[in-house]
């Protein structure tokens, strides 16, 4: 494939929840390393030349990336370790391999396997169920580390000394923060000495700042703050993933809208929050629609508001704007929110009918990929 044009107009940015995890560490990795040498047709493709790999999964999954082609790419759910194997793999075995299939292969020179507080034992006992074991028992609920976590692929250089991770920001430290409720005692759910250690991201909230080529000067930082926020069920009368859903989403609304807040602390000590004029994208599964499900709207609904950002609303032809389905439901969860200062020339949601070779790929995953094409801002002088 081409290389990135110098200086582009346009940047397709989009999320897509990928659905790769398995049971155990290591079994995505394993899955995604199938021999180049073993041919694999997928019949729900229909495509008999699909031999780029032989987890039928990841070969819809790529169908769509590499018919949608995003520029830059935030993939949720996808299994995280210190090396990037299974993000490496997926990207080398199936978005780029150099095989005879309909789309063509896409490389994604610059990758980051995002850390993720799923799985990562915490040693105290966050369940209230005696004793300190995962799943429930982990910083963020996941069956082993680095399960459910989120990945960056982009065609464009990552800034990584200018990266912010908030994984251990606490939950406490939030102002007027949610704190879970025990409703027969109106008591706190948590004792006092498990409360002042909860960190609030299930996963992780990142701002990663990817540079982008401009013609006549320097490349320019456009931030991808990227977060997936807990579902907002699997719990009690007490309501602490809904309430945490609900505070891993006004992050965000906190972090655009007061670069000065000396409370949002990073996990470098840096405090404060995005500078005023950054051009940004905020991407991910947010697990939170602004009218239906069972979210706590209030935290959606005000990010969504925001005058730093646009809502975008893309939509599908067949499905408006939802971009998940569960069960028989269908819920607006995935977003991909810019700047107020970025010019938005297109956007969509990938739902096509079931009948078309794109729409045969859909089973790969309950989520659909959400993209926008914007422009940048024109540089502030100074900025």
């Amino acid at each position: 494939m081409a290389a990135p044009p110098d200086a582009p107009t346009t940047i397709r940015v989009a999320t897509m929840n990928v659905s790769l995890y398995g049971d155990t560490a290591g079994e995505v990795a394993d899955r995604l390393a199938a021999p180049h040498d073993i041919a694999m047709t997928d019949p729900a493709v229909n495509d008999p030349a699909a031999d780029f790999g032989t987890d039928a999964q990841s070969i819809r999954l790529a169908r769509i990336i590499r018919t949608l082609r995003p520029d830059i790419l935030l993939l949720c759910e996808i299994d995280h370790d210190a090396h990037g194997t299974a993000l490496n793999r997926f990207a080398d075995n199936f978005l780029n391999a150099k095989r005879n299939v309909p789309t063509d292969p896409i490389d994604y020179p610059h990758r980051w396997s995002i850390p993720t507080n799923t799985g990562l034992l915490a040693d105290i006992d966050l369940d209230r169920d005696g004793d300190t074991e995962l799943p429930g028992d982990a910083w963020g609920f996941g069956k082993y580390p680095g399960q459910y976590a989120m990945a960056i692929l982009s065609r464009y250089p990552i800034d990584r000394d200018r990266i912010r991770s908030f994984q251990t920001y606490l939950w406490s430290d939030l102002p007027g923060a949610l704190r879970p409720i025990d409703p027969r005692s109106n008591a706190p759910y948590h004792p006092d000495a498990v409360w002042q250690r909860l960190r609030l991201s299930s996963k992780n909230h990142v701002d990663v700042p990817i540079l982008i080529p401009q013609s006549g000067a320097a490349a320019r930082a456009f931030h991808l703050l990227a977060s997936h926020p807990t579902p907002p069920v699997f719990d009690g009368p007490e309501d602490r993933n809904g309430r945490r859903n609900h505070d891993e989403i006004r992050f965000w609304r906190d972090y655009i809208s007061t670069p000065d807040a000396d409370y949002l602390r990073d996990d470098n000590a840096t405090r404060g929050g995005l500078p005023i004029r950054a051009p940004f994208v905020i991407a991910g599964d947010l697990n939170s629609d602004p009218i239906r499900g069972d979210s706590r709207h209030e935290a959606i609904i005000d990010l969504l508001a925001c005058d730093r950002l646009q809502d975008v609303a893309p939509e599908s032809e067949s499905h408006g704007t939802a971009t998940a389905l569960f069960g028989t439901r269908q819920l607006r969860v995935d977003y991909v929110l810019p700047s107020a200062n970025c010019h938005v020339q297109d956007s969509g949601v990938v739902w096509p009918q079931t009948d078309t070779p794109l729409g045969r790929c859909l089973d790969a995953t309950d989520h659909r990929m959400v993209w926008i094409d914007l422009q940048l801002p024109t540089p502030v002088v100074g900025q």
